[in-house]
């Protein structure tokens, strides 16, 4: 590749993209520690961004895939004398229900979690960051809300909840963070080589975004309309939309109904509150400075979709 490292990628599914680039793709599950220490063999970094995302689902699946594949990860490290680790975070492990403004490093974890989601992702961080050591460097980046050309999350998402043209959202001014996939992939890129020089990074969590804060109701619309899909947003109070979602996840808990539901607690949580955050940490220990800004990125997601 362009730093000379031959890379592999494990996963679930075909990436015709990546092998086009000259990855070798081994296909395989995280939870699988035979097939993914086999993979892993010669391996001198890990890159881990493997995990169960989404608002929800059965708390023991989120378990065994976001915290046992993760300490699957540190066992293969451990086994095969792998000495860099860069593991994927998530913003959502710090977040209380209330605004976070300009948020750094010294957020605690929080204690309590509407989704099991969250709740697995900080577990894991946790785990991440205590294997670090002078035989193994860790490292946990939380981008927010990665978008791009191929975002399986959070745009699929938006679209379909979209009715008539409109698009309902609990605060619709309140300011987030996003990040464009390539700047996501180049912080972690930037956070292993400095694993691999002067580790300044090593044990520590960090965010990374595009450093771009703006209004959720005006990025979602940019975003909606980069794939051609216009929506007026309608502003919802966020107390009832709240309530809403609590008898939804009861409905689906007690009957069960399969997909998700409509509404979530944690999703009102999420989008009737502001999340952004400082990323000087990030450019002082390993570099990390946005290259592609919320337009240009607007403007590659608008070539090429969701593909």
């Amino acid at each position: 590749m362009e730093l000379g490292y031959s890379v592999v990628a494990y996963q679930r599914r075909a990436a015709d993209q990546l092998q086009a680039l000259g990855v070798e793709i081994v296909r395989g599950d995280i939870t699988d520690l035979p097939k993914l220490t086999e993979a892993a063999q010669g391996c001198d970094a890990i890159i881990h961004t493997a995990g169960k995302a989404g608002v929800w689902g059965d708390p023991a699946e989120y378990r065994k895939i976001n915290v046992g594949g993760t300490e699957n990860i540190i066992r293969v490290c451990r086994k095969l004398s792998i000495p860099v680790l860069v593991h994927t975070s998530s913003p959502s492990v710090v977040h209380t229900g209330g605004d976070i403004e300009n948020g750094n490093e010294s957020l605690p974890l929080a204690k309590h979690f509407s989704s099991a989601y969250p709740a697995t992702k900080a577990e894991a961080e946790k785990i991440v960051l205590a294997a670090n050591g002078d035989d193994l460097k860790t490292v946990a980046l939380r981008p927010h809300l990665i978008w791009g050309p191929g975002d399986p999350h959070i745009l699929p998402r938006l679209i379909k909840k979209v009715r008539g043209g409109k698009l309902s959202l609990p605060a619709p001014e309140k300011i987030i963070d996003t990040i464009f996939v390539e700047n996501a992939a180049q912080a972690h890129v930037l956070a292993l080589l400095e694993l691999q020089d002067q580790a300044r990074c090593a044990g520590k969590p960090y965010f990374i975004t595009n450093n771009e804060p703006l209004p959720q109701g005006e990025i979602i619309q940019k975003l909606l309309s980069a794939v051609g899909v216009e929506a007026k947003i309608r502003a919802v109070p966020a107390g009832p939309a709240s309530a809403v979602g609590a008898i939804f996840e009861m409905g689906w808990r007690l009957l069960p109904l399969s997909g998700e539901p409509p509404i979530t607690r944690f999703a009102v949580e999420q989008l009737s509150t502001a999340h952004w955050f400082d990323t000087s940490a990030a450019a002082r220990d390993f570099g990390y400075l946005p290259k592609i800004s919320i337009a240009e990125g607007v403007l590659v997601l608008q070539k090429s979709g969701l593909k």
